[in-house]
């Protein structure tokens, strides 16, 4: 049986879909979970690039590392490979399903939408604010993964 894949997705994967990354990775590591996980960004501006300075301090001080990971570009591919392609907002998602061939347009949607404790519906780009809006991304992307983390095992209780 082939490990379940996730990508997370902002326009230029250096602040939310990073974090998002790592911070899933470590949750579903701690859940016991099997997962192949990645992001990307829609947009190539950073590719090769390691996360915003600003994303990696906020997540460290919470215990994630993203010093490893470096900014792509989603590719043609991933909409194969992928079982969860999960964008942080609407424009990305919109992005996605421009590119998206139509026999994996199912495999499209937004991270917020596991939240259990956010009313977004997005999480917010950080870039041009303060300090706040990475922790605020921190705040959700926790909440989200939580969330997709308890679906995933939830479906992997009812496939035994």
């Amino acid at each position: 049986m082939s490990k379940t894949s996730i990508l997370f997705v902002c326009m230029g994967n250096i602040c939310r879909s990073p974090t998002a990354e790592g911070v899933f990775r470590h949750r579903a590591e701690q859940a016991g979970l099997k997962l192949d996980i990645d992001s990307a960004g829609t947009h190539s501006y950073h590719v090769g690039s390691k996360p915003d300075q600003r994303s990696m301090l906020h997540a460290l001080q919470r215990g994630y590392d993203l010093s490893a990971q470096r900014a792509r570009q989603v590719s043609v591919t991933d909409f194969e490979v992928f079982d969860h392609i999960l964008a942080m907002d609407h424009d990305n998602l919109a992005i996605l399903k421009s590119r998206c061939p139509a026999q994996f347009q199912h495999k499209l949607g937004l991270f917020m939408q596991y939240a259990t404790q956010s009313r977004s519906d997005i999480v917010p780009d950080p870039y041009y604010g303060g300090a706040q809006g990475f922790d605020t991304v921190l705040d959700y992307v926790e909440d989200a993964a939580d969330g997709l983390i308890a679906m995933l095992q939830n479906c992997n209780q009812n496939k035994a």
